[in-house]
């Protein structure tokens, strides 16, 4: 497609209208929003839900030093990041749903598997199999949103998304704990198996194939590799990618120690769920204010903002750390405050990354989120296997990829921070 048929194609695209634009999914905006996020969620669950099952997943399998335990979250990671190089020219040749269903199927099949599995590492193979499962699903229900939204919509629809997609860390840590109470740590894989089959059912019946037949991209090395040049020589696009994996760095760095931080550092026990559902669900207040005010404010506005405010909370909270030892409150204060501005940047940062993209945006999704997982996972497992008894690496880490992702947002701008580039930014 030339240029020309690209800007007019997509202005045309950021100004249907919604219910219209959600129509061509065959669900209804609601119901969209709901199956995106369902679908998202399953990432969080193959995370979430296993932590308060990490130590006794070690104790079963003969794992002798706790900071191996976050191999299993990081072996997922691994697997859904290089995956996702893969399925994203595939949806661009196949269609979306083809893919999103063998995804599906193979994560499903994956988390039976672990039930079954004698050793730590045969655990880690198939959580790293699951993950390339869940690169399918992450990769096409990115692609699915580009197909419909573009803009300040796809931010909204995006922090809508994410909204729902945060209630699952608020439960799922609790529904861990609970079978964890009633059953052995093998069940854990087998709702998380029955939760990826209830979500097959609405996307095999319901989504309509979003990708017309005459936007189908070659299934070529040729056509792959122009796809991948398309998309890191686009500044934009790569730079706001890159900020958003050093954030996500974070995060992971978060998730992996939450359980040593939370249950080993400040003795929550049984309430270590509940606390981190409390950090889940600020998150979800931030995306769902962020739906409410971009269309108004800009994606930018509101996302260089939060940015600043996430490097601001996480310095305050690596010189408190610095200082001495944190009480609890402190410590959820400073952690909520920097967490807080995560709900913001992430849909509005993903959505400016995909903006230019949309005529290749499976391949785009799998470039963006390969960079995003691998990335983050690596940050991640540094920051967690720096875990020494204290909060001072974690918010050390915070600290440092605030100031990494300002540095890549003032290269994507051009070094000016606030300014709509159109009415879409």
């Amino acid at each position: 497609m030339p240029d020309a048929e690209r800007t007019v194609s997509g202005i045309h695209e950021m100004t249907k209208p919604i219910d219209q634009a959600a129509m061509l999914s065959g669900l209804s905006k609601s119901q969209f929003i709901a199956l995106m996020a369902m679908l998202m969620s399953i990432n969080a669950i193959s995370i979430d839900i296993m932590l308060p099952g990490l130590q006794e997943i070690g104790a079963s399998l003969g794992v002798t030093n706790e900071n191996d335990r976050q191999y299993i979250l990081s072996a997922y990671l691994f697997g859904m990041g290089f995956a996702q190089l893969f399925f994203g020219p595939l949806s661009d040749r196949l269609g979306r749903k083809a893919p999103l269903l063998g995804g599906l199927a193979l994560y499903a099949l994956s988390a039976i598997a672990i039930v079954f599995v004698p050793t730590f590492a045969a655990l880690l193979f198939f959580r790293f199999v699951q993950g390339v499962g869940a690169a399918a699903i992450r990769v096409v229900t990115v692609s699915v949103v580009r197909d419909i939204y573009g803009g300040r919509q796809m931010a909204e629809i995006m922090s809508l998304v994410m909204m729902v997609f945060m209630i699952v860390p608020v439960i799922a840590p609790s529904i861990g704990q609970l079978i964890m109470i009633f059953a052995e740590w093998h069940m854990i894989f087998v709702v998380i198996a029955f939760y990826a089959l209830a979500v097959t059912a609405p996307v095999a019946v319901r989504l309509r194939e979003t990708l017309a037949p005459e936007n189908r991209r070659p299934f070529t090395a040729s056509a792959i590799l122009d796809g991948f040049r398309i998309v890191v020589t686009n500044r934009i696009a790569l730079f706001y990618t890159l900020a958003t994996s050093v954030i996500f760095g974070a995060l992971f760095g978060f998730i992996n120690s939450a359980q040593q931080v939370l249950v080993g550092i400040y003795g929550l026990g049984v309430w270590f769920p509940v606390v981190f559902a409390a950090f889940a669900g600020l998150m979800a207040v931030a995306s769902f204010t962020n739906s409410r005010l971009v269309q108004r404010f800009g994606m930018r506005a509101l996302s260089h903002a939060a940015l600043l405010g996430f490097t601001l909370a996480s310095f305050v909270w690596m010189g408190a750390s610095l200082a001495g030892p944190l009480p609890l409150p402190i410590f959820v204060v400073l952690y909520a405050a920097a967490m807080f501005q995560f709900g913001v940047i992430f849909a509005n940062f993903n959505a400016m990354a995909m903006e230019p993209l949309g005529h290749v945006a499976g391949t785009a999704s799998s470039v963006l989120g390969f960079v995003q997982t691998i990335t983050g996972g690596v940050i991640g497992a540094f920051i967690g296997q720096a875990f020494d008894g204290t909060v001072t690496p974690l918010s050390v880490g915070f600290f440092t990829v605030g100031v990494l992702a300002l540095l890549f947002v003032l290269i994507a701008e051009g070094g000016r921070l606030f300014k709509p580039h159109n009415p879409a930014g």
